[in-house]
């Protein structure tokens, strides 16, 4: 593809896109919400809550009305506010249980393309999170899902949350490419059009079930994307690979 001659350097959303976040965070707090919660709760609805979260508590930092924190640092204060919800008193649950459901994020299953895809484009790219997930995070979910990573990237580099400009330009800057030499790999229109913005080359991969069977959104591109691929292993084989 054209588009991509000068491409070297392939970055990627994970959260959705390489990583099915709602079935693992609602397979981990399955059994918390049985120990912990007042009367039965959907685990599913549990993981969706805290996930809501996720983009408010980013938006604090993405304003300055608050210095940069980790993503573990923000996701351990949503789970405090998510438990509330569901009827569960944190100060009556035990710090270390909290911590360890903190960690489901570190725990997450890859989509079934994601692992041979990203194999097949590392044979000719770089491949890298361009995630809001911190490095550490990064690094225990690579080790755990076999994700071949060839470097971390992501939020922490840049103490900067996607969609801000600096998420896209300083993470291009750390590998030393120009803006369009890196294409950002999203299942989010939103991400892919803000790091369009920043000069990125963008490819779009559709997860249509990311935030389970009734999902209304980013099921269809909504620009026209460098690429637009059914899977992982679809935009390997278009970029000859």
């Amino acid at each position: 593809m054209q588009q991509f001659a000068d491409v070297q350097a392939l970055l990627f959303d994970v959260f959705g896109t390489i990583v099915d976040w709602r079935s693992g965070v609602a397979r981990e707090a399955a059994p918390f919400l049985v120990r912990f919660a007042p009367g039965p709760a959907d685990p599913a609805a549990f993981a969706d809550a805290w996930r809501r979260r996720y983009s408010p508590a980013m938006e604090e930092v993405r304003s300055g009305r608050r210095p940069f924190v980790r993503l573990d640092v923000l996701h351990r204060e949503n789970l405090v506010a998510a438990l509330r919800e569901f009827g569960v008193d944190p100060a009556k649950v035990p710090p270390s249980e909290l911590d360890s459901l903190n960690l489901a994020w570190r725990r997450l299953d890859p989509w079934p393309d994601s692992f041979p895809g990203l194999c097949r484009l590392k044979r000719r790219f770089i491949v890298a999170p361009l995630s809001n997930g911190n490095i550490r995070l990064m690094v225990d979910m690579a080790k755990r899902a076999g994700l071949p990573w060839d470097a971390i990237l992501g939020a922490e580099i840049a103490e900067a949350y996607k969609p801000s400009p600096e998420a896209y330009l300083r993470n291009a800057e750390a590998l030393m490419l120009k803006s369009e030499q890196v294409c950002l790999v999203a299942a989010h229109n939103d991400d892919l059009a803000a790091a369009r913005r920043c000069g990125l080359r963008t490819a779009f991969i559709p997860r249509p079930t990311e935030h389970g069977p009734g999902q209304t959104s980013d099921l269809e591109p909504q620009q026209d994307w460098e690429a637009v691929a059914r899977d992982m292993e679809d935009l390997a084989s278009q970029l000859g690979l």
